[in-house]
């Protein structure tokens, strides 16, 4: 899937370079400014209609073209990175034996001397560090310390160890820090709000490592993020630009701020006993704020007063409205059209059956969306095992059928006669669910449209008269034109005097 409309999103809307935009959306620059170009020549505007879909937008921007042939490079360059990693890794191979495995695999490749110079330009390069400039307002750095906190439980001996979370802005190093049960999805993007809210704005782009909570499958050239991590980006207008897998020199701000944080804070904090997270999180904002009020050793001024001058003024404002965490996840739509989330049941549109949707559950909402496209929303139910249905959902057939409830049924009856609403009752009244009769009530129904009211009248009161009370009962009485037939009943025999009909011999 190709990132077309995350490339527009920050280009028009935060306003970044290609360049940024190329880091932001892990794509090459090329590739950013083909998108834009294309965009720009499709006669499309920003901000896109709202009824405009993903596919449509491909479709617009990448018509259907012949696949070009690419051109196989004279001289392949060898794999340098696995050629480090294979010295490394055993002291036995060579340059010589690494160059003949080479030729072997290419008879056309570099010789001996061109295949070394090549290598030995690619590590000294390697070695090259370049020193990074912020600008003020630009980059938010995060990650998790490796250092935790305990906390301790009043009524018993356990333990647990607390995350650390730490955030550095990139010009003024002013640095926030917060304890988390876990490093899960909630508590990671919980901190990041909470850290929005401690430098009062919002930075143009979010460093983030490569956790699980924030990049679902890692990639050199193109990541995919958490649906909930992107969805929060996009709720404060934040680009997401993750650093390179191993590579800690993307992000040295925040690994010397764990540093740091390690150091001054958690270090500090070694011989105090927590209970709560609330106490932890007290304490942790205390050494906080003397951590960035405290003085440079080699500069003037501390990491507040360049918050104040730099950063603060760049930020951008927050939105009105705090992000409300979802959590995003895959559900396979089931035969009777509904989809199953924390123990409760959801419906979809039918023709979704036994097709993979992704939902976005809330405190307060569930929504299933099927290609991008949003399908269904619900109020999320907090009951265990209950089953929410929108009638939309339904087939025509299905919703046909729940539009005869009891009342209805015995509504109908009443109209035919007395006698009719007598055997809708005691066929309803007859099982321990309700709806276990409906069928036979149903078929009572539509025998309504095969005979005149009378005569289903005078079927109903033979079969209450036999005792007779069923479907099946009815449909044969009207069949065999017994209802026009009067009804024979034997007379009852008379009763011995005594109290014994067997007689009172029988005892003697």
């Amino acid at each position: 899937m190709r990132k077309t409309h995350e490339v527009l999103r920050l280009y028009y809307e935060l306003k970044l370079g290609q360049r940024q935009i190329a880091r932001s959306a892990c794509l090459s620059q090329s590739t950013v400014h083909d998108y834009l170009a294309r965009f720009a020549s499709s006669g499309l505007s920003w901000p896109l209609p709202s009824v405009m879909t993903e596919t449509e937008l491909e479709s617009a921007l990448f018509p259907a073209t012949a696949k070009p042939v690419e051109r196989v490079p004279a001289s392949p360059l060898p794999d340098f990175a696995k050629m480090q990693e294979e010295l490394q890794r055993n002291k036995h191979v060579t340059l010589q034996l690494l160059w003949e495995e080479y030729r072997a695999a290419n008879p056309d490749g570099y010789s001996y001397s061109r295949f070394c110079y090549r290598y030995q330009q690619w590590k000294s390069s390697r070695d090259v560090v370049m020193r990074q400039q912020h600008r003020a307002g630009e980059k938010l750095f995060v990650d998790w310390a490796g250092a935790k906190v305990p906390i301790y439980s009043r009524d018993s001996d356990a333990v647990h160890e607390a995350s650390v979370f730490v955030a550095v802005l990139g010009a003024s190093n002013y640095t926030y820090a917060e304890a988390a049960w876990s490093q899960d999805t909630a508590c990671w993007i919980g901190a990041h709000v909470r850290a929005f809210e401690y430098i009062g704005g919002v930075p143009e782009l979010v460093i983030p490592d490569n956790p699980r909570t924030g990049v679902i499958r890692t990639c050199r050239y193109e990541p995919d993020l958490n649906p909930t991590y992107q969805e929060m980006a996009m709720h404060y207008g934040v680009g997401v630009m993750p650093a390179r897998v191993r590579k800690p020199r993307d992000k040295s701000k925040v690994e010397v701020g764990v540093q740091i944080v390690q150091r001054w804070i958690v270090a500090a904090l070694r011989h105090r006993r927590f209970f709560s997270l609330t106490d932890l999180n007290l304490a942790i904002g205390e050494l906080l704020e003397k951590l960035n009020q405290r003085p440079f050793r080699k500069r003037e001024g501390s990491r507040a007063s360049l918050f104040a001058e730099l950063d603060r003024p760049a930020l951008r404002p927050l939105p009105a409205e705090r992000f409300d965490l979802s959590e995003w996840s895959r559900a396979t739509v089931n035969i009777d059209y509904h989809i199953q989330y924390d123990q409760s049941f959801y419906s979809v549109p039918y023709q979704l059956v036994r097709q993979v949707v992704e939902v976005r559950a809330t405190p307060s909402t569930i929504e299933v969306f099927h290609k991008g496209v949003r399908v269904a929303s619900h109020v999320r139910t907090r009951k265990l095992h209950a089953a929410i249905t929108d009638p939309g959902h339904r087939p025509k057939s299905h919703r046909a059928h729940l539009e005869w409830p009891p009342s209805r049924m015995v509504q109908w009856a009443r109209t035919v006669g007395t006698n009719a609403a007598q055997v809708v009752e005691k066929i309803l009244e007859s099982y321990p669910h309700p709806e276990m009769g409906y069928r036979s009530c149903l078929g009572i129904i539509r025998l309504g449209q095969r005979y005149p009211a009378a005569r289903v009248e005078a079927a109903a009161a033979r079969a209450l008269q036999t005792g007779a009370v069923s479907f099946k009962s009815i449909d044969s009485i009207l069949r065999r034109g017994l209802d026009q037939q009067p009804l024979s009943v034997p007379p009852l025999q008379p009763h011995a005097a005594h109290d014994n009909v067997r007689g009172a011999e029988y005892f003697q």
